[in-house]
């Protein structure tokens, strides 16, 4: 039964499958709170590895890799590997974003920083890294809907945020401004600029969520042209960013969405290849099976502090 709490009570998800012969898939929430001082920096290391892999030898200093924050102890890091050498290929780092709603403190997932080697760019991971850590992470919550956001000037990724998530603003069709996409923003904008490497200099227009000059606060590396920049296969993303960015100045999309049921079952109908769904299958029933039963467990634990049902002793 011991056995049984310390797991359920295990805060952080922690999840290796193989999504497929070529690929190993390893997701790690907040890894530097649990990790060993020796398996963080091999984790930092291969990230690193990816990273100069996608930038001719060039290194980030923001967000995950600024040495003066606690980024690996705030994000959600998807590390994907060849099974042959197990040499990392890919990775994708999102940031959970502190936000209040309602008086609530809440977290807003960001799609964050997404890096492929580009000998791999063609092995289908879009799916693995921007879709399955959101979904393991709903079905963790208890198929609670979670927020996301995504800061970006590529249409493709443009595209794919407006097409898997749910109540996205903006660029989805019929989909307008809410209160609470604009309160999201407001305090994404106000509180965490360093997350996705925006100074405090740049704009932002909150009626269209676009930040204005957005590539003075350590990520200059990644701004691209427009014609640089990879499109999406539905042309009106790549016209909403025509549009709506101005590549010289270097702008980016504040888009914000959820991921629901209806998202999800999205991700699973259209972007999941048919020959991982039984690997996803087995850790879907793991992940929703924790979530029905590790609150059932912990309150037979007379151990764990339960607010005011059960004061800690």
């Amino acid at each position: 039964m011991n056995i049984l709490l310390a797991a359920f009570r295990h805060k952080q998800l922690r999840l290796q499958f193989r999504a497929s012969p070529e690929h190993v898939v390893n997701i790690y929430e907040r890894p530097g709170e649990f990790l060993a001082p020796a398996e963080l920096d091999r984790l930092v290391a291969q990230c690193r590895t990816v990273v100069r892999a996608c930038l001719a030898g060039q290194d980030l200093d923001y967000g995950l890799f600024d040495p003066r924050t606690d980024a690996w102890s705030r994000c959600v890091i998807t590390l994907v590997c060849r099974s042959a050498d197990g040499a990392p290929v890919a990775f994708n780092a999102m940031p959970q974003l502190a936000v209040k709603r309602a008086g609530r403190d809440e977290h807003v997932l960001h799609l964050g920083l997404v890096m492929v080697d580009p000998s791999e760019r063609s092995g289908g991971l879009s799916w693995i890294l921007y879709g399955l850590t959101c979904f393991a992470l709903f079905l963790r919550g208890g198929l609670r809907p979670l927020w996301v956001s995504s800061v970006t000037q590529v249409p493709a990724v443009v595209g794919m945020v407006a097409e898997t998530f749910s109540n996205v603003f903006p660029a989805q069709d019929a989909t307008r401004q809410s209160f609470a996409h604009r309160h999201l923003a407001h305090q994404i904008m106000k509180r965490h600029r360093a997350a996705f490497g925006v100074g405090d200099d740049a704009g932002f227009d909150p009626d269209r969520q676009i930040i204005t000059d957005a590539y003075t606060g350590g990520s200059d590396n990644l701004k691209k042209s427009f014609d640089v920049a990879a499109k999406h296969r539905v042309e009106r993303y790549n016209e909403y960013c025509r549009r709506e960015l101005d590549y010289g100045r270097g702008d980016d999309v504040l888009q914000i969405g959820a991921i629901d049921l209806g998202a999800g079952q999205r991700f699973l109908s259209r972007s999941v290849p048919r020959s991982a769904l039984p690997q996803l299958a087995v850790q879907a029933l793991v992940l929703a099976t924790g979530a029905v039963v590790a609150p059932l467990i912990q309150w037979l634990d007379a151990s764990t502090h339960l607010g005011r049902l059960r004061p800690a002793r």
